[in-house]
């Protein structure tokens, strides 16, 4: 789930870079598998963990009436992360286990923005027992229906208001992460960083994916493109930015007996950095996985600007001025989404995502094609997604 994320150096020592920085590069492992169920095994590539993974569940059972022998699988994400499901005792909650090897990941971060996050009076998981040195965290769950799949079921079935219900959970939820939770001493998304970002789209998309060599002209449209994408980026009111606020990473959380903790579920937030306003709005709206009518963006758009407004951030007067940065830092995040998708396919061996290039040329273009000082851009991108000369506005 956070293939979107860009390598950083977490507090206290190196992590397993994320898919977007992850490498392939391990030798032969011997495979221990702790047969959970018939169906369900769990794999563990190093003995020793797998022992220091049972002994500490051993010791932290007790405290939370965990029933150990319906430990299974939940998920696992692009990184080296994985997660466990276990029940705790008749008549009580499950519980989340995150597995996240420490030469590989570091959890620090997690339980960082995961206290900041319950500060600030949003719903994440909360981290009930870790043992840091090994990797290992035990969490609340959030439950199993993303919101990318409600939001897909909505659209399929007609259902707007539910969708509008969904999405605009989500974006009060998003005004007041970015009111509450303190960005102080997380890393700037600064100059180096979206351009490192940025430069994944000529190195993957262009010259490995497509096989295509630019030339010094090719080159300054880019270099001109970018420059003001960033310029754009920087110049706009900074918070503590979850950089994939999107469906994939939102739960919907059922009202329950007490009252759960308010929707959405919030998850995957571990490499938050402090940056432009406009990030995860974009990354809501404009999403890897489902695409929504123009006229649906521009509606929810306004409303987070209306929210924004009135709990006092700092945005533009004018919504036409906040709407351009907005889909500026959306054309950043699809290159880089290019860039990276490809690189999942290439180096990473995940091909699947490459299934998705065109709902992101399509959002890279549509953004370029409609800004003069960015128009270059689109024409550079035309040949590149297969198409002819596409006129947005004439």
């Amino acid at each position: 789930m956070d293939y979107l994320r860009a390598a950083r150096p977490p507090p206290g020592g190196p992590r397993a870079p994320s898919s977007l920085d992850a490498v392939c590069e391990h030798g032969p492992t011997r495979t221990v598998t702790v047969s959970i169920s018939e169906t369900d095994p769990i794999a563990w590539a190093d003995p020793a963990r797998r022992l220091a993974f049972d002994a500490w569940m051993q010791r932290v059972a007790p405290a939370h009436a965990l029933d150990l022998a319906s430990l299974r699988s939940a998920s696992a994400d692009a990184s080296f992360r994985r997660y466990f499901r276990v029940d705790a005792l008749p008549g009580q909650a499950s519980f989340i286990v995150m597995d996240a090897p420490p030469a590989l990941e570091n959890v620090r971060a997690f339980v960082d923005i995961a206290a900041r996050i319950a500060r600030a009076g949003l719903n994440a998981p909360r981290v009930l027992a870790q043992d840091r040195a090994h990797g290992f965290l035990l969490l609340t769950d959030l439950g199993t229906l993303p919101y990318l799949s409600a939001l897909q079921d909505a659209q399929a079935q007609g259902d707007t208001g539910r969708r509008d219900a969904l999405m605009g959970d989500a974006l009060r939820a998003l005004v007041q992460w970015q009111c509450r939770v303190d960005a102080g001493g997380l890393p700037p998304y600064d100059e180096a960083l979206l351009q490192r970002e940025l430069a994944l789209f000529p190195q993957w998309c262009v010259r490995t994916e497509l096989g295509v060599t630019w030339g010094d002209t090719e080159q300054r449209v880019w270099d001109q493109a970018t420059q003001a994408l960033v310029r754009s980026a920087l110049a706009q009111t900074t918070v503590a930015v979850h950089r994939d606020y999107m469906p994939r990473n939102l739960m919907v959380c059922a009202q329950a007996d007490p009252p759960a903790l308010p929707n959405p579920g919030i998850l995957d937030f571990q490499d938050a950095v402090r940056g432009p306003i406009s990030y995860d709005v974009a990354s809501l709206l404009r999403d890897a996985f489902i695409s929504w009518d123009e006229a649906l963006e521009l509606d929810w758009g306004a409303r987070y600007w209306e929210l924004a407004r009135r709990a006092g951030l700092r945005l533009p007067d004018d919504f036409g001025e906040f709407w351009r940065q907005l889909e500026w830092m959306g054309l950043q995040r699809h290159l880089k989404v290019l860039g990276i998708f490809c690189r999942l396919k290439h180096r990473d061996g995940k091909p699947r995502y490459s299934q998705d290039l065109p709902r992101f040329f399509n959002y890279a273009h549509r953004a370029s094609a409609r800004y003069n000082e960015l128009r270059p851009l689109s024409r550079l991108l035309e040949p590149l997604m297969g198409a002819a000369r596409i006129e947005v506005f004439g």
